[in-house]
């Protein structure tokens, strides 16, 4: 199993952080009795004082060089990554997608339809590399912008609706496409330090989302466990 782990600026993290990858890779590690890799193009953390993806000041000293890979960035959504996975997966031969994306789309760049457009050009460009891949993706999570705005709130409702109906239209037995439930009690008061990037309690609910998504649909590890640290 090769893993690539796709997102915006809750995936690759800030300097200092552990990120849901961290708690995903310890989540493997314990429950996934088979050989996996997880593999992309980038390494980096996004570094606040440069304003740029340029850190590597990871916050936990034992996560290893080799699982620190993705394909995520600060400030970018489906519509920027739609154009980029085919050639990731090309080149790291990933067969097994976990991606968070949507919410910076909404916030700035498209709306719901347009974002569910990209989905579909993102699912392609990554058929085209690997005509098996599997993807679990997890919906648009709420964060304090939608809870201050309405109209925010009702466009991630409603690509969160569009994003199930283009997973149904499009998953195949040969390669599945999987709608993940979103962090289980989700509270963005104690699961993120400023309204909408998780701390290490909403690490551990972005992982177990992920991870309990792969058990139950597809047999990977185990039910999701916190480890300790």
């Amino acid at each position: 199993m090769r893993i690539m782990f796709v997102g915006d600026s809750m995936t690759i993290g800030s300097a200092g952080d552990l990120t849901w990858r961290y708690r995903m890779w310890q989540h493997l590690n314990a429950t996934y009795g088979g050989p996996y890799k997880i593999v992309g193009p980038r390494r980096e953390l996004y570094d606040p004082a440069a304003d740029a993806p340029v850190s590597y000041a990871y916050g936990a000293p034992d996560f290893p060089e080799r699982a620190r890979a993705h394909l995520a960035g600060w400030g970018e959504g489906w519509q920027h990554m739609a154009p980029l996975v085919e050639d990731a997966v090309r080149a790291s031969r990933a067969d097994t997608l976990l991606v968070s994306l949507g919410l910076i789309d909404l916030g700035f760049y498209t709306n719901a339809e347009q974002t569910a457009g990209n989905v579909r050009r993102f699912v392609a460009g990554a058929r085209a590399a690997q005509p098996h891949v599997r993807i679990v993706l997890l919906p648009v999570i709420r964060n304090v912008r939608a809870r201050n705005d309405p109209s925010f709130a009702a466009e991630c409702e409603r690509f969160n609706d569009l994003l199930g109906k283009t997973v149904a239209d499009l998953g195949t037995p040969g390669s599945p496409l999987l709608l993940a439930s979103g962090p289980e009690d989700w509270d963005m008061d104690r699961d993120t330090y400023d309204g909408t990037h998780p701390n290490a309690a909403g690490e551990h609910r972005l992982a177990a989302a992920f991870a309990n998504a792969l058990h139950q649909a597809w047999g990977v590890g185990g039910p999701y466990v916190p480890a300790a640290g």
